[in-house]
């Protein structure tokens, strides 16, 4: 199973997540359900990144399976422009109900939770 833990503020400003395990649908290479996580947690990446050209932290490691990804632009803390805030926060939010979606189908597979968590 993998687990989606996301990051919000007190205020409810999503900024981050942690995804850990595999989600044990398939043999390694045909899960399809870990193509899509890694799929839209790189879209995120990218997008934060590149896209927005935001400051973005991510770790991956590969043999745990586990990747933490801080999008620190959500945050008016770290971003001046507040149309990034906007955008980065509306990204992960949307992320977090297309995983929520998925739960109908798959819940055996993935677990989706969300907690403050000061950065």
């Amino acid at each position: 199973m993998t687990k989606i833990t996301f990051y919000k503020t007190e205020d409810g400003i999503y900024y981050g997540f942690r995804e850990s395990g595999h989600a044990g649908f398939d043999d390694s290479g045909k899960d399809i359900i870990c193509a899509a996580l890694s799929a839209m947690t790189m879209l995120i990446i990218n997008t934060v990144e590149v896209a927005l050209g935001s400051d973005i932290i991510y770790n991956v490691d590969e043999e745990k399976t586990d990747i933490e990804v801080i999008a620190t632009g959500a945050l008016p803390k770290f971003e001046s422009d507040k149309k990034k805030n906007y955008a980065i926060a509306s990204l992960l939010l949307g992320y977090y109900h297309q995983l929520n979606d998925m739960l109908e189908d798959y819940y055996e597979y993935l677990d989706v939770d969300e907690v403050v968590k000061q950065i």
